[in-house]
C-alpha cells in the first residue's frame, strides 16, 4: 500500500473515531447541564440576561426561569450527540461547537440564577481575549504549512509587546509602536528560519530556548531601562475603539465587532487573507506542497528553503502584531512574563483547529470565553475557589487538546528539515 493510501486510510479511521468521540462528548455536556446545574436550580428561580452595550441600540434585559431553560439546553445536546453518532459530514466539529456554545449558555443560566449576567460584556472580553490567541494560532499555521514548527510564538509575544510599549512610548505615536512590535516578531522568526531551516537544528529545542531568552532579554531591559523611565518609555497611550457608522448600532454584533480597536480589525483582515491565500491561490498551493512534500516539490521546481523562510518570517510578523495588542491594545504598559504562557494556548489553539484559519478562530474564541469567564465568575460569587477560577482557561485548553481532538494529523513534513541531495 503506498504511503498516500495509508495516509487516506488514516484520516478516514481517525475520522470515524473523532465522530464517536464527539457523540460521546455531547452526552457527557448534556449529563453536566441535566445532573449538575439543573438538579441543583429551584422552579422559580430567574436569571437575567444584559445585552446593552453603547453604542449600539438598547435592548431591555431578559429574564427567564433557569430550570427549563436548563433542561430544554440538556435535551438538546442530548440529541445532538445521537445525531453525531450518525452523521456523514465532512463538518464533524459543528455539532460539538453547537453543544459547547449551548454548555455555555447552561453555564451563565446556571451561575447568574437570581443575578444579572452581563452577556455583552462576556462577550466582549472573549472576543478581546481571542486577539492574540488567534494571531498567534495563525502565526504557527502559516509556520506549520510550510514544516517548520514555531514554539517560540511565546517569546514573539514578549518581545513585540516590549517593543509595542518602548517605541510607542518614546515615538507618542501607536502606529510606530505597532509596526516595530511587528517586526520585532519577524525578527524572532528570522532567528527561529536561520537556525532550524539553514543549521536544521531541532525546531522544539530552538523555538523553546528562544521562549526562555525573550522572557530573560525583556525582564533584563524592563528593570534596567523602563522602570527608571517609566513615564517617558513604558506608558504608551492605547488604541481606542473605532466605531464603524451604522453598524456599530446594530444590537450585540454592533459593539462587538464594529466599535471595536484597530487590533480587531486586524485580525479579521489577516485571518481572511490568510484563509484565501493557503487554500485558493497558487502561493498557498506552494505553501502545502512544501509542508507535506517537500522533495515533490522541489522536483517540480519549488524553492524549498525560501518558502520556509518567507512563511516562518510572516508568521513572526502575525504573532508580533498580537504581541503588541498586549501592551498597545489593552493594558497601556509593559509588565514581565505579561504573556502568561498564551503563546503555547495560541499552539494549542492551532492544532484543535487542524491547522485551519477558520479552526484556529474557533478554538481562540473557546479559550477566550474561558478566560472570560473568571471575571464574570468572580463578580458573580459563584462558590468556586479563585485559584481553579484562574487555572480555568488552562485546563480547558488540555481537555479540548486531549480530550476532544484526540490524535491529529499534522503536515506531513512537518518539523523535518530538508536538504537537498
Amino acid at each position: 500500500m503506498s504511503e498516500v493510501s495509508r495516509q487516506g486510510e488514516l484520516r478516514r479511521d481517525l475520522g470515524a473515531i473523532r465522530r464517536r468521540g464527539f457523540a460521546i462528548a455531547l452526552f457527557v455536556l448534556a449529563a453536566v447541564i441535566l445532573v449538575l446545574f439543573a438538579r441543583g436550580t429551584s422552579g422559580g428561580v430567574l436569571t437575567t440576561f444584559q445585552f446593552s452595550a453603547p453604542p449600539a441600540v438598547s435592548l431591555p434585559p431578559l429574564p427567564f426561569h433557569a430550570l427549563p431553560v436548563l433542561l430544554a439546553l440538556g435535551i438538546i445536546c442530548a440529541a445532538l450527540g445521537v445525531l453525531q453518532f450518525f452523521w456523514t459530514s465532512r463538518r464533524i466539529y459543528l455539532l460539538l461547537g453547537i453543544g459547547l456554545a449551548l454548555t455555555g449558555v447552561a453555564f451563565l443560566a446556571w451561575s447568574g440564577r437570581g443575578a444579572k449576567v452581563d452577556v455583552e460584556g462576556l462577550m466582549m472580553i472573549s472576543l478581546i481575549e481571542a486577539v492574540p490567541l488567534t494571531l498567534g494560532a495563525l502565526s504557527g499555521l502559516l509556520c506549520e504549512r510550510a514544516g517548520v514548527i514555531n514554539i517560540a510564538i511565546e517569546g514573539q509575544f514578549l518581545v513585540s509587546a516590549f517593543c509595542g510599549a518602548l517605541i510607542g512610548s518614546a515615538t507618542h505615536n501607536l502606529y510606530a509602536g505597532l509596526i516595530f512590535g511587528a517586526l520585532a516578531g519577524g525578527v524572532v522568526g528570522l532567528i527561529l528560519a536561520v537556525f532550524t531551516i539553514t543549521y536544521a537544528a531541532d525546531q522544539i529545542i530552538v523555538g523553546v530556548v528562544l521562549d526562555a531568552f525573550a522572557l530573560g532579554l525583556t525582564s533584563f531591559f524592563l528593570t534596567s531601562v523602563l522602570v527608571p523611565n517609566q513615564a517617558t518609555l513604558n506608558s504608551p497611550a492605547v488604541f481606542v475603539p473605532i466605531a464603524i457608522p451604522l453598524l456599530s448600532r446594530i444590537p450585540i454584533v454592533g459593539p462587538l465587532l464594529f466599535n471595536q480597536n484597530i487590533f480587531v480589525y486586524l485580525t479579521i483582515v489577516i485571518l481572511v487573507v490568510v484563509q484565501v491565500a493557503l487554500f485558493r491561490t497558487r502561493w498557498g498551493l506552494r505553501v502545502r506542497a512544501v509542508g507535506e512534500h517537500p522533495r515533490a516539490a522541489d522536483t517540480v521546481g519549488i524553492n524549498v528553503q525560501q518558502v520556509r523562510y518567507v512563511n516562518v518570517v510572516l508568521g513572526g510578523i502575525v504573532a508580533g502584531i498580537g504581541g503588541a495588542s498586549f501592551t498597545i491594545g489593552s493594558t497601556g504598559q509593559f509588565a514581565p512574563n505579561m504573556t502568561s504562557g498564551l503563546g503555547y494556548i495560541a499552539l494549542a489553539a492551532m492544532i484543535f483547529g487542524r491547522w485551519r484559519p477558520l479552526g484556529a478562530l474557533g478554538a481562540a474564541l473557546l479559550f477566550g470565553f474561558t478566560d472570560a469567564l473568571q471575571f464574570s465568575l468572580s463578580i458573580l460569587n459563584v462558590p468556586i475557589p479563585s485559584s481553579f477560577l484562574t487555572m480555568f482557561p488552562y485546563l480547558a485548553t488540555i481537555l479540548a487538546v486531549a480530550g476532544l481532538v484526540g490524535r491529529v494529523i499534522p503536515p506531513a513534513a512537518d518539523g523535518k528539515p530538508y536538504a537537498r541531495e
